[in-house]
């Protein structure tokens, strides 16, 4: 997304923001999308928090950053391959499902609506009914917090992620969605926010991101609910 997107000051989000919960996770997560950005960061803090984490990989994945976590469970499969996905969950008894699921340029972006939407199959299948989505600021009503020049940009992979979103609403199981704006690679810094006004846009770094979905996932007052995902000024 365009960098140059506005940047929200804390005090108008004080009445918006949903106040993040406290560790532990205290469930057993299967996370797809958790070989790179914001699903490794987010396996990284729930492995932090002394949680059991799995991570479905492709064969052809390049796990570096994956493998340099202790305690990781991995289970080999693709999102795009829907008996894969079925071995994935029968690896484990799972308490909960995040996708982080993102497609490129290069390789298109079928990965953000039918591999997240398999992993929602997969999910409903195996009984675990919790399932948190990472989607994007400019799906559905979030649409208008974007310029139309980011819109058309981004239209291809909006279309996607607007089909995951909503396959997911449709499914009947424990959903949350988070749209975050620009993201970044700098550290956490601790003011990655939750806020349901869909007119609000900005930047958020990635490990902001991660936090936030780790601690919706046992957060009751998240449940069915879509949350576009900032970063405060301080």
């Amino acid at each position: 997304m365009n960098a140059t997107l506005r940047r929200i000051n804390i005090r108008s989000l004080l009445a918006a923001v949903i106040t993040c919960i406290a560790w532990p996770v205290a469930a057993d997560v299967l996370v797809f999308g958790g070989t790179r950005g914001v699903g490794l960061e987010t396996v990284r803090l729930i492995v932090e928090a002394g949680e059991p984490v799995t991570v479905m990989v492709r064969e052809t994945s390049d796990l570096t950053a994956l493998n340099e976590i202790d305690g990781v469970s991995l289970a080999s499969g693709d999102a795009m391959a829907p008996v894969t996905i079925a071995a994935a969950f029968e690896s484990g008894q799972f308490d909960a499902v995040i996708s982080t699921l993102g497609g490129n340029p290069k390789a298109g972006y079928a990965v953000d609506s039918v591999g997240s939407i398999n992993a929602i199959d997969g999910a409903k299948a195996a009984g675990v009914g919790r399932f948190v989505l990472v989607s994007s600021i400019g799906v559905g009503k979030s649409a208008g917090a974007l310029p139309q020049v980011a819109l058309d940009s981004l239209a291809e992979v909006l279309a996607e992620k607007a089909k995951a979103e909503n396959y997911l609403m449709a499914s009947g199981l424990v959903y949350t969605v988070i749209r975050p704006g620009v993201l970044t690679n700098k550290p956490a810094n601790g003011l990655g926010m939750l806020t349901e006004d869909t007119s609000i846009t900005g930047i958020i770094r990635r490990t902001e991101v991660a936090r936030l979905v780790a601690e919706v996932i046992g957060d009751a007052e998240t449940f069915g609910k879509t949350y576009t995902a900032v970063e405060a000024q301080e």
